[in-house]
């Protein structure tokens, strides 16, 4: 879009609708992904579901969103972001009112993919639209805001969501999407003047879209499943679907995604990887130590969650001041700091045991949040700097996915950790030691993997704006 057809006032209208909707659309994804894990017990009581179905509620929304993305982005490059934008509000409300409504685990678990194809279609074209809209030297200090709101969702899901799930029911968790649906459709009609289709008549390549997404989902389900033999098997077909995919798109007079990228744009390449690695190597702690709390310390959900939400605090906090920072320093300089950072508190995190102080671990996490900040929103900004406005969208929705593949990898690694010392066996009293010696470990995995993190952030080189 040209914006030298409005006027100034315009602009800055256009500019905060777009700030607006990006951000309160990062709010609500972790949002409700934090809080439905609060509601999943009543969930499951209410519809009689088992763990393996109850798993499925938050597997369909993260493998759906995951897979899509990719595919979704270029269709919002080739027919408009804001008209893809908005789609995917539209399912993402309408997929809140069809759960709230369900009456048996199926059809929630449907409405879930449903709102993952919706969450899709929004975080493909949102970012796009984002930075579109701002000059490269104000690009930090909105991603930076950007990315606080998903802390923000992060942090306020599971106390907003508990009571929310207590005193109203955990329908209503899916009945307050509604009203916030409505308000963002009105946000973009207002106030998102005009239209981003920046690869206008190109053709889509249908054929390459159905391949990676159910490459990615194989992929990504793979992962979820490890270590058993069956996830291995969908592991390579994963794979082999991306090779085919990779084979398909040289050939393609029209790409998903133009895949030299990933081997001439080194700036690209490095610095998805280095956000890949940053989740796998980070995503998982909130989960070891909520169990570590609550099954072998004895604390309670409340004094759990209290100590949890220190390390998103934090990156709530700080994450526009890193975003700033970016915009005057090297966005390679801040992020691999922050990923350092993420370092030092994980190899701290090695040393818990059975009777560490709490001020130790609320330390660690703190330390986990100071570097995941000063990642993020330079890391994203140092992305979106690296290729042509042109294809904004596939690469907003290339740094998604590597973000899922990196959460989905980073809780198959504790998964198997866990399975070699617990077995199948719940942790309890009788094996907190193996729990906490499998925990150890898991951190120390972790460590190595940001190490090698901090060394692919460096060498991406220098970011243009």
């Amino acid at each position: 879009m040209d914006m030298s057809q409005y006027s100034e006032e315009q602009i800055r209208s256009i500019r905060r609708g777009a700030l607006i909707a990006a951000s309160l659309t990062a709010f609500l994804s972790p949002f409700m992904g934090s809080s439905v894990n609060v509601a999943l017990p009543d969930i499951g009581q209410d519809f009689e579901m088992g763990a393996v179905l109850l798993g499925w509620v938050n597997l369909a929304f993260l493998l759906v969103s995951a897979s899509m993305a990719i595919p979704f982005g270029r269709l919002g490059d080739i027919w408009g972001r804001k008209r893809f934008f908005m789609a995917g509000l539209a399912v993402f409300t309408l997929a809140s009112v069809w759960i709230a409504l369900a009456w048996t685990g199926p059809m929630l678990i449907a409405g879930r993919a449903m709102q993952g194809v919706g969450s899709a279609m929004i975080t493909a074209t949102g970012m796009a639209i984002l930075i579109s809209v701002f000059p490269p030297e104000k690009r930090g200090k909105v991603l930076g805001i950007n990315v606080a709101a998903v802390y923000l969702g992060l942090s306020a899901g599971p106390f907003i969501g508990g009571m929310i799930t207590e005193y109203l029911g955990w329908r209503a968790l899916f009945w307050m999407n509604l009203p916030i649906g409505l308000l963002l459709l009105v946000v973009g009609v207002v106030m998102l003047k005009g239209e981003w289709i920046e690869d206008k008549g190109a053709r889509y390549d249908l054929t390459g879209a159905l391949i990676l997404s159910v490459s990615l989902f194989f992929t990504l389900y793979a992962f979820s499943q490890l270590p058993s033999i069956e996830a291995f098997i969908l592991l390579a077909l994963g794979f082999c679907g991306l090779g085919v995919f990779s084979m398909l798109q040289h050939r393609s007079q029209s790409p998903i995604i133009d895949v030299r990228i990933f081997y001439t744009n080194r700036v690209f390449t490095l610095s998805n990887i280095a956000a890949l690695i940053n989740y796998a190597a980070t995503f998982a702690v909130t989960f070891l130590i909520s169990i570590y709390l609550q099954k072998v310390r004895g604390f309670s959900p409340n004094i759990a969650g209290m100590v949890l939400v220190s390390q998103p605090l934090m990156q709530t906090f700080l994450s526009p001041s890193a975003g700033r920072l970016s915009d005057r320093v090297q966005p390679r300089f801040v992020a691999s700091s922050g990923m350092a950072s993420c370092f030092f508190g994980l190899v701290l995190l090695c040393f818990v045991d059975e009777a560490t102080s709490l001020y130790y671990i609320i330390g660690c996490l703190i330390l986990l949040g100071i570097g995941f900040a000063a990642f993020s929103s330079p890391n994203t900004k140092a992305v979106m700097g690296s290729v042509d406005r042109r294809i904004f969208g596939v690469a907003s929705a290339v740094l998604g996915t590597m973000r899922q593949m990196g959460m989905t990898f980073s809780m198959g690694i504790v998964i198997m950790i866990l399975a070699l010392y617990l077995g199948e066996a719940d942790v309890g009293s009788s094996n907190a030691t193996q729990y906490v010696d499998g925990m150890r470990y898991a951190f120390i995995v972790f460590a190595v993997l940001c190490l090698v993190g901090v060394f692919a952030s460096l060498a991406r080189g220098h970011t243009r704006n």
